[in-house]
């Protein structure tokens, strides 16, 4: 498969196939299950700059700040952000209480600009409003989406969308206003398709789809074996069989699990790009080499015939910042 760049007409660039997700590189165990130290984080950040063209991102919220300010670290050791380099990252409710009205958004981009030392951001999204304390403070006039698309207008990014999981929320604020782009997470992968027909109305809308976390949190890049946990959680004897299945497609066609889940999202024509998180910098180049390895007709043939499930993947998640 072939490693490029899409055109999207709501954005001023032409974007690249894979995004780079920080997330595990603001340390943050409660999620993955292992901790990532500023040395390896910064580390993987400079092997992410090292691609051209590159496209990372991050958001406030991931380890505290912990993700955006090692980032950041890293543009200061550089002398500015690379050429060819775009970053995306996010507007999050107040880590403890939860509020996320207009003030608080504006204090958030404030917050990142200052960590990543950048005047401002390629793309900005409102961050997982189903997890702040109320919703009304995020939808209301003055409130946190007026500020999204205000940042927009001020010359702070330029472009705007939503970042978040719950599918039905997402298609209500997604038909409300005019985004540029949409991040949905562990929904569209080779075990679920709960996003689906929100992608179908997304990119009828013409929005740029950023489809985040192919391998379901880890278990369809290492393996059933490596990684019982999906979507966060660990897993099942019975969760764990559909995943079992498609390693065994995979096994027969001599194809690594992790190159099938990949280029699953990403030969979607809805896609614009598919956002990989990265723990070492090594995986960085493994990422692009999946992503440009051949694969046959017939492993995609197989894998189509495989059920899949449609529910909400994290519906029982206990969600933690950390």
């Amino acid at each position: 498969m072939t490693i490029g760049t899409k055109v999207n007409k709501r954005l001023p660039y032409p974007i690249p196939d894979l995004c780079f997700g920080t997330s595990p590189l603001g340390d943050m165990p409660d999620t993955y299950g292992y901790g990532v130290d500023a040395e390896r984080a910064q580390a993987t950040v400079q092997a992410i700059f090292d691609q051209s063209p590159s496209f990372l991102d991050t958001a406030r919220i991931y380890g505290h700040g912990r993700s955006e300010e090692r980032i950041g670290q890293v543009i200061r050791e550089r002398g500015g952000l690379p050429e060819g380099v775009l970053v995306s990252t996010k507007l999050d409710r107040h880590f403890e209480t939860g509020r996320f009205d207009g003030a608080q958004a504006r204090r958030s981009l404030e917050q990142s600009l200052e960590a990543l030392g950048l005047d401002k951001v390629h793309m900005l999204h409102l961050h997982d409003p189903e997890h702040a304390a109320d919703l009304d403070e995020i939808t209301r006039h003055g409130g946190a989406l007026d500020e999204l698309f205000r940042m927009k207008e001020e010359g702070l990014t330029d472009a705007v969308g939503l970042a978040m999981g719950e599918v039905e929320l997402t298609r209500r604020l997604l038909a409300e206003r005019e985004y540029d782009t949409l991040i949905n997470h562990n929904r569209f992968t080779l075990l679920n398709r709960n996003a689906d027909t929100l992608y179908d109305e997304a990119h009828a809308r013409g929005v740029a789809i950023f489809n985040a976390a192919p391998y379901a949190s880890g278990i369809l890049a290492k393996g059933s074996a490596n990684s019982p946990r999906i979507t966060y959680q660990e897993a099942s004897e019975d969760q764990l069989a559909p995943v079992r299945a498609i390693e065994e497609v995979c096994a027969r066609h001599g194809v690594q699990i992790g190159v099938a889940a990949l280029q699953f999202s990403m030969r979607d024509p809805r896609i614009t790009s598919t956002m990989v998180g990265v723990s070492r910098p090594e995986r960085v180049q493994q990422t692009c080499d999946w992503a440009a390895q051949e694969v046959p007709e017939a492993l995609w043939e197989e894998l189509a015939a495989l059920p899949y499930d449609t529910s909400d993947p994290e519906a029982e998640r206990v969600y933690k910042p950390g």
